[in-house]
């Protein structure tokens, strides 16, 4: 380095000029050589190097010389050919004296620079200090990510948020090349996707979404269909033989990132679906089915039809009828979705053919809400009673407590559930697992936690003062100090673990993708196997932190509140709507509610602050589906709602 604590250390600088041998008189006394020469490469017919010593000494100085920093750069970036040429312009005993200067400290030991130096300042004026000043501001400026290596710089980078990242993407293209590599953005996305920061409070969707290529086009009045092993060619998910797309995670962030602050500011585009002819009161969405290629929203009604929906174009793909009366309840799968109606039934049905497989019977009066799992099915009615169904037995048993409409039924397998769950699971062992958890939620205002291996309440919850409409079970992070120790260390560790794999390659089939209002742009958002795999670290991560189960439950009381469920008591309530809440929704971002009030409120769980607040129906929004991009919503109306929040506000 320039410099040192000791003072002992020295620069091999070059040595004093000497006049270059072998020119014609006129020109040795029209150019004297500057020890700032060496640096520099001479133009043609100017050159002070002219014989075979000069030659070598110009060509060879950093190759046999230790330089300081400074030196060595002036010695790549050639910064001094300015002043070789003021030096030329000068008369000749001018420049002499000047180069007698130079050359006399050029030739001097550090301790007699440093006197030299002394004795210079002291005769200088304000005017040459102020020159001193700006020129020194910029000379002892050192670019630390020149002198350090790699894979240093990047642990050094790796300390810095989004923000600051993409501001030292700007200072240079190196600064860019380092400031964009691909560990220090996983190492972002990781703390961002899919969970808040536990340094910025930040969080980020996951977007799990993999959108089709579309190969060819077809009409899009065409109703596709759904043989078991046939993809409709409008829905052609890769191409044969085609390397997979993946982009850089800078990309995946900034994607990512753009919807966020949509969410935020509330910014969304809006669609409606119609072909209710009555109001609609449940549904359900998913975007992740492997087939069809396209995401389903399916839709129940008072018109005593469900109806299937291709959320990407918007049309209706089957409507299904065998209800006599309205459609309250319905929860699909891969395989099956399950129907309650008021016409006190419970339905199975292929949804992909229209079937109506089976149908359950049992309650009393109109099913309202039902809630299922892989070994069984829970349903409230209008009679009061919670029906639960297990598939494994064919069996049915009733639980009885409240004494209004149960309008809410959500199914929980606690931690107890989870360690037997193999045991019960076996064919010899067909009973409901010990451990399984049931909440109900009735228009009593009280909601009931359920034993099913034992049939019995074991707790109630009381806050309400209205009819509660529906219930949302979420399990959060805990937020705690070694928590966050593990994961930085985590953090650390991967990106260094990764700098030696990544290094300066580049990916020849990197796909970066712009988020634009282009129409063209949709081609270029499809998410492969870049973001499984960040699916697949984050899900290593989060089972690395506590998880603590939430209730969430909406009223018509006009509030929402969030319980601790080991208490049963309300932790907070949440006010902003001016009428009844029919239902909510939540992740662990944001939580949705739809109103009596006509409209959608997007809140901030942990704050209990209400963000956003969308209008549009013209009815009681009666039912809600949150997505990572995404709210639907059904209404009274009869209309359907799509809110996208992507980035480029397009669905």
């Amino acid at each position: 380095m320039a410099t040192s604590t000791t003072g002992s250390y020295e620069c091999d600088t070059l040595p004093a000029p000497r006049l270059a041998s072998g020119l014609t008189p006129d020109l040795d006394h029209d150019r004297s050589p500057s020890p700032f020469s060496k640096f520099e490469p001479s133009s043609t017919g100017s050159s002070p190097l002219s014989t075979t010593s000069d030659i070598e000494m110009y060509t060879t100085p950093t190759a046999q010389r230790k330089l300081c920093v400074r030196h060595q750069r002036m010695a790549d970036e050639g910064t001094n050919l300015k002043l070789q040429q003021a030096l030329d312009a000068l008369p000749v005993q001018e420049r002499e004296a000047v180069n007698a200067i130079w050359s006399g400290f050029s030739s001097s030991s550090h301790p007699r620079r440093e006197l030299i130096l002394q004795g210079i300042l002291t005769m200088c004026c304000f005017s040459q200090l102020s020159l001193l000043t700006e020129q020194l501001g910029h000379l002892i400026r050192i670019d630390p990510f020149t002198v350090l290596p790699r894979e240093v710089s990047l642990r050094v980078l790796a300390c810095l948020d989004a923000t600051s990242l993409c501001r030292a993407a700007q200072v240079n293209k190196q600064w860019k090349s380092l400031a964009d590599d691909d560990v220090l953005w996983r190492g972002i996305c990781e703390q961002h996707i899919g969970q808040k920061c536990l340094k910025c409070g930040w969080g980020l969707p996951i977007l799990e979404r993999k959108r089709a290529v579309r190969m060819t086009s077809a009409s899009p009045s065409s109703s596709p269909s759904f043989p078991p092993h046939h993809t409709p060619d409008l829905f052609v998910s890769e191409i044969p033989d085609a390397l997979p797309f993946t982009r850089p995670w800078k990309d995946v962030y900034s994607e990512r990132l753009s919807v966020e602050r949509n969410w935020r500011r509330g910014r969304c585009s809006v669609r409606t679906l119609r072909g209710h002819t009555d109001g609609v009161m449940c549904l359900q969405f998913d975007e992740t089915l492997q087939h069809p290629s396209f995401p389903i929203l399916i839709t129940g009604s008072y018109d005593r039809t469900v109806r299937v929906w291709n959320i990407e174009t918007g049309l209706e793909v089957r409507c299904l009828r065998g209800h006599t009366r309205a459609v309250r309840a319905l929860q699909f799968d891969e395989a099956k979705l399950i129907t309650g109606s008021m016409d006190r039934t419970i339905r199975v049905w292929n949804w992909r053919s229209g079937e109506c497989i089976r149908t359950l019977e049992g309650h009393t009066e109109g099913v309202v809400c039902l809630n299922f799992d892989s070994n069984v099915l829970a349903s409230g009615s209008v009679d009061t009673t919670v029906k639960v169904w297990n598939f494994r037995t064919g069996e049915a048993f009733t639980l009885r407590g409240h004494r209004d409409w149960v309008n809410s039924v959500r199914l929980w397998e606690s931690e107890e559930s989870a360690d037997v769950e193999m045991a019960c699971g076996s064919v010899n062992e067909p009973r409901i697992c010990q451990g399984t958890l049931l909440f109900s939620a009735s228009d009593d205002g009280t909601i009931r936690l359920w034993d099913l291996a034992q049939r019995t309440c074991v707790r109630q919850f009381m806050g309400h003062v209205g009819q509660v409409q529906s219930l949302k079970l979420l399990e959060v992070d805990e937020r705690c100090d070694e928590g966050v120790s593990r994961q930085e260390q985590r953090i650390a560790d991967n990106n260094m673990a990764h700098v030696a794999q990544v290094g300066n390659a580049t990916n020849p089939f990197e796909v970066c993708t712009v988020i634009t209002h282009d129409a063209d742009s949709e081609s270029m958002e499809d998410i492969q196997s870049l973001d499984r795999v960040a699916r697949e670290v984050l899900a290593g991560s989060s089972r690395k932190r506590a998880k603590r189960p939430v209730l969430i439950s909406g009223s018509l009381d006009n509030t929402i509140k969030v319980w601790d469920i080991d208490t049963a008591k309300a932790i907070q309530t949440l006010f902003g709507h001016i009428e009844g809440v029919w239902a909510v929704a939540s992740d662990k971002l944001r939580l949705i509610s739809g109103s009596h009030d006509r409209t959608i409120k997007v809140w901030n769980r942990e704050e209990g602050r209400c963000t956003a607040t969308l209008v549009g129906h013209r009815g009681a929004v009666t039912c809600l589906g949150l997505g990572e991009d995404k709210i639907i919503s059904g209404s009274d109306d009869g209309d359907i709602r799509i809110w996208s929040f992507a980035g480029d506000n397009r669905l």
